[in-house]
């Protein structure tokens, strides 16, 4: 049993990684995509493949991993959930999951030419970094 924990961990470690990778990038691409729309128009077909195919074949199949890994390892049990921390953790990764749909949504939305400013992109690429940070500090550290 310890030999499986160790690879569902190995696995679920892989797929965050692999998750947060595309999730810290996609909204840079955003931001190229909504600056570049009126003054580059001949980048916007690289920028939307380039999009989707971070969206779909990275970090769509990282995320369902990271919960798949990730619910495996809960379901092992060992988890004190009388302390926060684990439904802290539980919360930002949800609360990343919301994120993940709302780049979702935004790929859709700039692929019909809507879009929001740059600036918002860039605003909204610091919310997985503040999720990332709880995460960690809540699951290495345990302050909660």
């Amino acid at each position: 049993m310890a030999d499986l924990y160790l690879w569902l961990k190995a696995g679920h470690v892989i797929s965050v990684i692999a998750w947060m990778a595309g999730i810290f990038y996609l909204p840079r691409l955003f931001v190229y995509h909504a600056e570049q729309a009126g003054t580059v128009p001949q980048m916007v077909p690289v920028l939307e493949t380039m999009e989707r195919r971070l969206l779909k074949a990275i970090m769509t199949p990282a995320m369902i991993a990271t919960w798949v890994f990730g619910l495996s390892i809960v379901g092992m049990g060992g988890i004190d959930w009388g302390a926060a921390w684990p439904w802290i953790k539980a919360a930002c990764v949800v609360a990343m999951t919301v994120f993940h749909m709302w780049c979702a949504g935004e790929r859709k939305r700039l692929a019909c030419g809507e879009m929001k400013t740059g600036r918002t992109y860039r605003l909204m690429n610091e919310v997985p970094t503040v999720l990332m940070i709880v995460i960690v500090i809540s699951v290495i550290v345990r302050p909660f």
